[in-house]
């Protein structure tokens, strides 16, 4: 049988070169930005599930009746099937979209005032040249 002959060198440059990509990778602004979003937003995640399943929900049961929305199940067959803990979920995730769509809605409108107070459209410089100059003449 032939042994495979192993080049130390190609493979020392091989991973400089994945080594260096990573790093390139890893320091662009928006991986950075982008993993800060994760974070926050699992962390956004657990405020929001907390809310619904320590106040929200607790809250509708005793206005409906005292009624406890996780223990809410049907038995089908040898089947044990949790809808109540489904309702929550799906308020939850209403809840969650609900304040992604506010803080959406937030940045788009302070970017509309940045927008607003930003630097003239070429247009508009180009119209205050041509009035300058005729005002010069």
């Amino acid at each position: 049988m032939a042994k495979k002959v192993i080049d130390k060198d190609k493979g020392v440059k091989s991973l400089k070169k994945g080594a260096s990509e990573f790093k390139e990778f890893i320091s662009r602004g928006n991986v950075v930005d982008m993993a800060v979003g994760v974070i926050i937003g699992a962390a956004f995640g657990k405020i929001v599930t907390s809310l619904v399943d320590d106040i929200l929900m607790p809250a509708i049961g005793a206005l409906i009746g005292g009624l406890d929305f996780t223990k809410l199940s049907a038995t089908v067959g040898s089947a044990h099937i949790k809808y109540g803990v489904f309702i929550q979920s799906v308020v939850d995730f209403l809840i969650v979209a609900f304040c992604i769509f506010l803080v959406i809605k937030l940045f788009e409108k302070f970017k509309r005032k940045e927008e607003e107070t930003a630097a003239p459209s070429d247009e508009v410089v180009v119209l205050e040249e041509i009035r300058d100059l005729l005002k010069n003449k």
